[in-house]
């Protein structure tokens, strides 16, 4: 790995305070984009922006189609699309069906963003009870990027993140108390 250029947090059932964890975890001068992929129902109009606000210094955004991705900026995936990623370091936003039950599906991002960060990318799968993510981390590797799992042990509903740990090669497996303090050296690499 070069330089990490992108970071995707995918969580699904019990993900969310993990996630607000690392959230709260990352510094004010952190420079690399996140995105935040949860598995949330369509019809749920809960601002998933200000609960993340209320959690870090950083910049939160809900993507929006040919949006321009901007240093130190925590992203949001909207509720039913798949978010895709474009050459041009803008992201795209996809209605077509949903992949393992699920859209946003955390495989599409994944895999969308391997090809677009190859070797720069940092993409981590959380607690959740399908196998979405397991795929798109295969891709990953593939690519040369960073894989990072949330032992299952330490998962409230450890069927993802066991899938994919019985399933890829994962380069980090870290307890959900830990994520936090790595995601936030990755600034450092």
């Amino acid at each position: 790995m070069k330089q990490v250029e992108f970071i995707i947090i995918g969580g699904s059932a019990g993900s969310l305070h993990v996630i607000l964890n690392i959230i709260a975890g990352l510094p004010a001068n952190f420079r690399i984009p996140v995105l935040v992929i949860i598995h949330r129902n369509s019809t749920f109009d809960s601002s998933l922006e200000e609960l993340f606000a209320s959690r870090t210094k950083l910049p939160i955004k809900e993507v929006e189609e040919k949006e321009s991705i901007l240093p130190g900026t925590i992203y949001t995936c909207p509720s039913d699309y798949h978010l895709l990623f474009e050459n041009d370091r803008t992201f795209s936003l996809d209605y077509s069906e949903r992949i393992n039950f699920s859209r946003p599906s955390i495989d599409v991002s994944f895999r969308s963003a391997a090809e677009v960060f190859g070797p720069n990318l940092v993409c981590c799968l959380l607690s959740g009870g399908n196998a979405d993510g397991v795929d798109g981390l295969a891709a990953v590797r593939d690519a040369g990027g960073m894989t990072i799992v949330q032992d299952p042990a330490t998962a409230d509903v450890p069927y993802m993140p066991q899938h994919a740990v019985s399933n890829v090669e994962i380069d980090h497996i870290i307890p959900s108390d830990e994520l936090p303090y790595f995601i936030a050296s990755l600034s450092a690499l």
